[in-house]
């Protein structure tokens, strides 16, 4: 049995730091460092999951290429389980070139590749009746697979009663809501940023997206804020509570931070922990990663962040 079954995409990450500004054509601007990392939610997640002592499994598309080997290395270095990552000769593996400020703060340039021809039918369903919780996530960046596939595969899960979990990426296209209302209805835990929410929603406030998203059905909601911590309605009968971040972390980099909140939220759930102290645990989690480059390098284990998150409770 694996603690979560990861479904959705994969990126080879190029991290450039620090950039403030864009050099002029022909102009070589000299940057401290240019490094590779593995990245895309699905895959940090599975890392991060391992990393804490939980078992994972990938699910999902790669190329057959140098980008393609090199993540599917690093899945093989965390012990995640590959048995359905699918590789292909169509695509090439999804990438991004992401820009880091002296801040932390990001920009991206990003290639679909291989992310974008996935689909159900490149699922194996055997992996997925032997995890305990579904988490699908790169919605919006998996142009085959979302909308009606991802409704069609969650309702598969419920049927065979899974927890279903869902974090959405930003939809450079413009479709929101159209994709993913449809969708809602198939999942336990709906956790996107509060920028993401607030244009799926099409509301202002954490009080009124959350109410709008219960209101299409999914159980669940928790939103990330990002420095102001995260926001959960666990169901339609329960109030609203704002969990803040983590005091004291100097940001070094937020890549990965809300796949690392999703991650930590996910490893506590496994845990047994209330929904509450997962999204706690989620905030620790995230913390980590920003203190570090990378989407993954800065995970600890479960006991580490868990002493971490005590701490901050106490101070």
């Amino acid at each position: 049995m694996f603690d979560v079954a990861c479904v959705g995409i994969l990126v080879a990450d190029v991290i450039v730091s620090p950039v403030e500004k864009m050099p002029e054509k022909g102009i070589l601007c000299p940057v401290d460092s240019i490094e590779l990392f593995s990245g895309g939610n699905a895959m940090t997640a599975s890392i991060n999951l391992k990393k804490m002592g939980m078992s994972s499994a990938m699910i999902g598309m790669v190329g057959d290429d140098r980008f393609g080997d090199f993540l599917t290395g690093c899945l093989k270095q965390y012990d995640v389980c590959i048995d359905g990552l699918k590789r292909t000769d169509k695509a090439q593996t999804s990438a991004s070139t992401l820009l880091i400020s002296e801040g932390g703060e990001r920009s991206f340039w990003h290639c679909e590749g291989a992310n974008g021809i996935f689909s159900i039918d490149d699922i194996d369903m055997e992996i997925v009746k032997q995890a305990k919780t579904v988490f699908v996530t790169g919605s919006f960046l998996m142009n085959t697979f979302d909308g009606a596939q991802t409704a069609e595969f969650l309702k598969r899960c419920k049927e065979l009663g899974k927890t279903t979990v869902l974090d959405v990426c930003w939809d450079s296209k413009d479709r929101w809501g159209t994709l993913l209302n449809q969708v809602l209805p198939y999942l336990d835990i709906f956790m996107p940023s509060i920028d993401e929410a607030r244009e799926i929603a099409k509301k202002e406030t954490v009080e009124e997206m959350a109410e709008t998203f219960l209101n299409l059905r999914a159980k669940s909601v928790v939103i990330k804020c990002g420095s102001d911590g995260c926001y959960l309605r666990e169901n339609m009968d329960a109030p609203g509570v704002m969990i803040p971040a983590c005091k004291g972390v100097t940001a070094v980099d937020t890549t990965g931070a809300g796949d690392s909140f999703c991650s930590g939220f996910l490893a506590a759930y496994s845990k047994g922990m209330d929904l509450k102290s997962c999204a706690e645990f989620g905030n620790a989690t995230g913390a980590h990663c920003v203190m570090e480059r990378g989407a993954t390098t800065g995970i600890k284990s479960f006991e580490e962040i868990y002493e971490f998150m005590c701490a901050q409770k106490e101070g």
